[in-house]
């Protein structure tokens, strides 16, 4: 019995249902994801040194033991003297107390001048406004003021609950609470990295054994290129933050900040969090140049530091590097650090890059998410014909020409139409042909595009032929292997072929080679009887897939009856079949020679072949 295969909507539904599962386990679990993502940022981190020690010889659990303990002592040593740096930082705020008192009453001082007297005038208005006013009491009878009778209600007095006071172990508990939590975790994340380091072949081949040896090959490509991004990352990563520490600390030395070192250091440290680290380690130097210095002019300067060097560093050193290295955009790096921080806070706020690296990565090697690699890559997920084609679909015609100007930048003007206008023209018949386009659109964008090309028709520089190599080729002491006729190029169809026609036209005209594009006529009965060619003249049937073949062959027949001596040579535009069976379609009277890129029709033209021998020649 067949079995009818399970249709493309069911499978999006069981894709979408599997990741909010995903999603949903990665958020209930997260305290034991949590730590364990940390353990593999941190293995990926270490086993280069690890990997090192173990091509020296030294066994694989000392030397994991070796580069846990000196990571560990490096850790701590840097930790507790920038720590010993802050208490140094905090015993001298009493020095400055008379200049903090100083820039307070500043701040708090109203001013004489016009801004000034404005300010005070609008905290006076809010001050009346939010001021409630004490209703008066009624007057009696008499005239005097009513006095509550026994009887009256009287506004309840709020009363507040204190709890007995805790005894030392639950103050020392309370106290030591916010330092035990991450010692545990980092206790858990050294534990599941030296698990990692010391078990990684076998959980690399457990891995692969549970996705199946039939994907052995996509699995251990997804893993190295999943391995080799991460590190990259983390690497460019240490040497970004590095760098942004070396040039925070110089310029707070410059600018005469106390402890300008120790702000260097913990610049570097906190930009490991994305976003929100760089704006703590920006405060921190900041406050302490507004409470030693009496004037206002370095906290501006530091101020204008840390704005200068993060708009640098966000906005062009790590877009280029970490988009150039992780294969993310710019703005996935942004929308999954919010997603993985909704999800698990500040942890995931700094795992993000790491994470979506991954997920990238699965979508690049595993069809059915390659969703992800589309949402988030880096890589154009539209070609420049498919640009170009929506651009003028959407009527924005000076958007497509910056697409097709932006390719012509890099690569030549026959790539240009083989690889993008041709392909576009293509889409415009299918389209056309489907009935999705109206009268009015399709006009559009084939006058569009025809303006495209006299637009480089214009500014394209003719080539001489002694200057060209192309035109050469045909030349031998001086004088023409074949003789070169004119290239009559005929459009088969409609509008589209004739577009085409007229680029053949235009590359011919610009090797070296005379050619004619002549105008569409449907009858074909005016369009041959005023053409008289050359003994030595070549017919071109330009035609434009998916439906040129039928024309093609019709206004073939009737050229070669009208004009029995004449070659005739067929330009299938795009064409990606043989042509030897493309040529089978023509019987029973095959035309001369069937081509289906515009740079082999230069190329073949343009050598002055006009019979069907295969090409020898190459361009340059």
């Amino acid at each position: 019995m067949i079995r009818a295969p399970a249709s493309t909507g069911n499978s999006g539904v069981r894709t979408a249902v599997t990741l909010v599962g995903v999603i949903a386990a990665l958020y209930v679990a997260r305290d034991i994801f949590i730590p364990l993502a940390f353990a593999i940022v941190l293995t990926l981190v270490l086993t280069p040194p690890v990997t090192w020690l173990r091509k020296r010889h030294v066994g694989g659990v000392p030397s994991v033991f070796l580069i846990m303990l000196v990571s560990i002592a490096m850790a701590g040593g840097i930790g507790w003297v920038i720590l010993n740096e802050l208490v140094a930082v905090v015993n001298d705020l009493p020095k400055y107390q008379a200049n903090i008192h100083k820039k307070i009453e500043a701040l708090y001082t109203p001013g004489k001048g016009a801004f000034g007297r404005a300010a005070t005038n609008v905290v006076e208005l809010a001050r009346e406004l939010s001021t409630t006013p004490i209703p008066a009491a009624a007057p009696t009878a008499s005239g005097q003021p009513r006095r509550d009778t026994p009887g009256q209600a009287v506004r309840p007095v709020p009363v507040k609950v204190v709890g007995e006071p805790a005894n030392q172990f639950e103050y020392v508990a309370d106290l030591a609470k916010p330092i035990l939590a991450p010692l545990g975790i980092l206790g858990i994340v050294l534990v599941f990295s030296m698990f990692l380091l010391i078990k990684k072949d076998d959980l690399r081949n457990r891995l692969f054994r549970l996705a199946g040896l039939d994907r052995l090959n996509v699995m251990t490509q997804a893993l190295d290129d999943a391995t080799h991004r991460v590190s990259r990352y983390l690497m460019l990563q240490l040497l970004t933050n590095a760098s942004f520490g070396v040039l925070c600390g110089t310029g707070l030395y410059l600018i005469g900040v106390p402890y300008a070192v120790l702000w260097g250091a913990v610049a570097a440290i906190l930009r490991i969090v994305p976003y929100i680290g760089s704006l703590v380690a920006a405060a921190l130097p900041l406050l302490l140049s507004l409470a030693v210095f009496d004037h206002w002019i370095q906290p501006v300067l530091v101020f204008v530091l840390f704005a200068t060097l993060e708009l640098i560093a966000g906005n062009v050193v790590e877009p280029w590097l970490y988009g150039m290295h992780t294969g993310i955009s710019s703005l996935a790096l942004l929308l999954t650090a919010l997603f993985w921080m909704a999800l698990w806070g500040a942890p995931g706020l700094i795992l993000s890059t790491p994470l979506t690296v991954c997920v990238v990565v699965l979508g690049r090697h595993i069809p059915q998410l390659s969703f992800l690699h589309i949402l988030l890559g880096d890589q154009p997920v539209m070609n420049p014909d498919a640009q170009v084609y929506q651009r003028l679909l959407a009527m924005d015609d000076h958007q497509a020409r910056a697409v097709a100007d932006a390719y012509l930048a890099g690569n030549s003007l026959v790539s240009l139409y083989d690889s993008v206008l041709i392909p576009a023209l293509t889409m415009v018949e299918q389209d056309r042909h489907k009935g999705a386009l109206v009268p009015a659109l399709q006009e559009f964008v084939l006058l569009s595009i025809k303006e495209m090309v006299a637009e480089f028709s214009e500014g394209a520089a003719t080539v001489e032929p002694e200057d060209n190599e192309i035109a050469l080729a045909y030349e031998t002491d001086g004088k023409p292997a074949v003789a070169a006729g004119r290239v009559l190029c005929l459009p088969a169809s409609d509008e589209a072929d004739e577009i085409a026609a007229a680029m053949l036209a235009q590359l011919l005209e610009q090797s070296g080679r005379p050619a004619l594009s002549l105008p569409l006529d449907p009858s074909l009965q005016h369009l041959i009887a005023i053409v008289e060619p050359a003994k030595a003249d070549v017919f071109l049937i330009s035609a434009v897939p998916p439906f040129a073949f039928a024309r093609a062959r019709t206004l073939s027949r009737l050229l070669q009856v009208r004009f029995p001596r004449i070659k005739i040579v067929i330009g299938v535009w795009g064409f990606t079949g043989d042509t030897e069976r493309a040529l089978q379609r023509f019987e029973p009277r095959r035309p001369d020679r069937v081509l289906t890129t515009l740079a082999n029709a230069v190329e073949f033209f343009a050598a002055g072949v006009t019979t069907p021998q295969p090409i020898t020649q190459t361009v340059t």
